[in-house]
């Protein structure tokens, strides 16, 4: 049994736990009140408003004038997301996380320890609040795909079992917006089909979804009746490290882009120092409004700095945006090709160089470990000033 556990907006929960005077008001993490920035983060409160991630903060204002911004603080939440961490590993080994906010969890096997899926899934949730004062929730299924959509099924603080002998009675109601990989393109597309929740995607042949979607069709056709054969990945045993984006509307403006393959640099960055691994290969992912997915990867002298990665993944980035006018769904950003060899010697200036990178990383992350509360972010952070470049 697989379990997906998702913080709700929490970014934007930490902030208010933090600030308890932010209780109950609309508030987003990044951006600023001038209408510079783009919103990292939204509580609740301002979703209400049709406030959400990747938002430009002009646009949030526009849609709640008393929005309340507050400052990312990276450091801090990745912190608290450690912690949070070591809840799920006290359950079980075979944790695979996605993000600072969210990971997998293959629980089979543990019942005779903790009891079923659902009993497991209700206790990490408590001990995250009991612990944090936190709210999570999470999908307890019988594979990841069905696990995310169930975390996400009764937000905030949900918690929904999807019964292996009832899958399609969970998955046909629900709208196609719900199934991976489909956006505002692809769903007029099945709206042309007159196709609009599971059951009706469900009864197309696979001849069909070939004809009108080629490659994506068997991928739409499977997750239709719930198939995923896809594994939890340890973080431990990973071949590859990896984190993304998805925006819930299309991004077209580049210098916002740039932002945020910065923070999922840093954060790629920060769990490879963490292990002590070096990388190969960069990879850098990119999903189209159109569904279109590209992928471009470019192999490097192994490396886990920061900058040299960012630099690498934004020279691919530009590659693939070059010329493009389509809107971006998805952003992601990984390394593989891992080893614990350490880099060749480089001639002595480009070794200085990069020594200096790798003190300013090490010193950087032996901070954020030990002060949840520094203030101590690279150039762009969670603010996403897009009137910035990225600092090197």
């Amino acid at each position: 049994m697989i379990i997906h556990v998702d913080m709700d907006a929490f970014y934007a929960s930490v902030e208010i736990r933090d600030t308890p005077d932010l209780i109950g008001k609309p508030v987003v993490v990044g951006g600023s009140s001038s209408g510079r920035g783009v919103v990292a983060a939204a509580s609740y409160e301002a979703r209400k408003y049709g406030v959400h991630s990747a938002m430009s903060s002009k646009i949030a204002l526009r849609k709640c004038p008393q929005l309340i911004f507050v400052k990312g603080r990276m450091d801090h939440y990745a912190k608290i997301s450690k912690q949070i961490r070591g809840i799920f590993y006290s359950f079980t080994s075979l944790v695979e996380p996605l993000s600072l906010d969210e990971a997998f969890l293959d629980v089979s096997g543990c019942e005779r320890l903790f009891g079923d899926g659902l009993s497991i899934a209700a206790e990490i949730k408590k001990r995250i609040f009991d612990e944090t004062s936190l709210i999570a929730s999470a999908g307890v299924a019988p594979n990841k795909y069905l696990a995310k959509i169930a975390s996400d099924y009764d937000k905030p603080d949900g918690l929904t079992y999807v019964d292996p002998e009832n899958i399609q009675a969970f998955l046909d109601p629900l709208p196609i917006s719900r199934v991976w990989g489909i956006g505002p393109v692809t769903e007029s597309k099945f709206a042309r089909l007159g196709v609009s929740n599971v059951r009706q995607l469900r009864a197309l042949s696979l001849e069909l979804l070939q004809n009108e979607l080629g490659i994506h069709g068997d991928h739409f056709y499977k997750l239709a009746r719930g198939i995923d054969d896809r594994a939890v990945v340890p973080d431990r045993v990973a071949k590859s490290v990896s984190h993304e984006k998805t925006f819930p509307t299309d991004i077209f403006d580049q210098e916002i882009l740039l932002a945020w393959l910065l923070e999922l640099t840093d954060q790629v960055g920060r769990r490879l120092r963490r292990h002590d691994i070096f990388g190969r290969t960069v990879k850098l992912k990119f999903r189209f409004d159109d569904f279109e997915t590209l992928a471009r990867s470019k192999s490097i002298a192994p490396s886990n700095t920061t900058q040299t990665l960012y630099e690498t993944a934004s020279e691919l980035m530009k590659g693939i945006s070059r010329n493009q006018q389509r809107g971006v769904r998805l952003i992601g950003m990984g390394v593989s090709n891992l080893s614990r060899q350490a880099p060749v010697q480089l001639s002595l200036f480009d070794q200085a160089d990069k020594d200096k990178q790798s003190r300013v990383d090490n010193i950087s992350d032996a901070i954020r470990d030990k002060f949840g509360r520094s203030k101590l972010h690279r150039g762009t952070n969670l603010q996403h000033d897009i009137r910035e470049k990225p600092a090197p």
